[in-house]
């Protein structure tokens, strides 16, 4: 087999900021490597960590687990942080990723100052990730060089267990939906104007349920669903950017 570098968590310290960046369902911390560099350059410290079962050969590492394995991996994340002596933290999330990112800002969790989503399917709504993961599945499973008869075995029983998988990723959504009331931080929404996955208008009413928060809603209408690298990324970077510096940063690090 040809050799490919599986994706590996991002960490890099610089400014007394810490930003969380989690990523989507199907992918890694490739997702918001171009965001983390660019935040990195504007002084902030960013960690990038992949989700359970994620960043490997085999998609069937992801079926594996289960949305409680993913908030764990977002307390973990945000704990390591904090023993790394970040006391405030702000924390962002693509598509699933910002599912947990928003549950976290429900639960009020101590040091986090802020924090968001892009494309994120907060309330359900209407996708096309059932037919995504079974693509993105069948591609990895070629780039492992896994033999044809064997894929197609293999990409059955993966298209079955999605599906579980997917109900089980939208109940914790709709239970994070019902609790947005609880969201006292500023909040920042990004949503890609052409979204091949999940139905763009479902973050209007994730803005209307953030009813005891300042938030922030940006449209980008050139970009698909990874908004991180599609046509309007650099635009995203510096609204990111521009609604850091707005949150209330204790520069104290310890």
């Amino acid at each position: 087999m040809k050799i490919i570098n599986l994706p590996k968590p991002l960490f890099t310290e610089n400014g007394t900021r810490a930003v969380l960046l989690l990523h989507a369902y199907s992918g890694s911390s490739n997702d918001v490597r171009m965001l983390s560099r660019y935040l990195e350059k504007e002084n902030y410290t960013v960690y990038s960590p992949n989700f359970s079962g994620h960043a490997t050969f085999s998609p069937e590492n992801i079926l594996e687990k289960s949305t409680s394995d993913w908030w764990q991996d977002t307390l973990d994340a945000i704990q390591f942080l904090k023993e790394k002596g970040y006391r405030q933290i702000a924390v962002f999330g693509l598509s699933m990723g910002g599912i947990f990112t928003m549950n976290a800002l429900t639960e009020q969790i101590d040091g986090i100052v802020g924090g968001g989503f892009f494309c994120s399917p907060i309330f359900p709504v209407k996708n096309n990730v059932p037919e995504n993961f079974v693509l993105y599945s069948e591609g990895v499973l070629k780039r492992a060089e896994v033999s044809e008869p064997e894929q197609k075995e293999r990409l059955a029983k993966i298209k079955e267990a999605s599906l579980v998988q997917l109900k089980d990723i939208e109940s914790f959504s709709t239970q994070t939906a019902a609790k947005l009331g609880q969201v006292t931080v500023p909040v920042f929404m990004a949503q890609a104007g052409n979204d091949e996955m999940v139905d763009a208008m479902g973050v209007f009413k994730t803005a209307q349920a953030l009813t005891q928060t300042r938030n922030t809603l940006n449209w980008y209408p050139n970009s698909g669903h990874v908004i991180t690298v599609g046509p309007d990324r650099k635009q995203l970077e510096q609204d990111v950017v521009s609604f850091l510096n707005t949150l209330s940063w204790n520069e104290v690090k310890e």
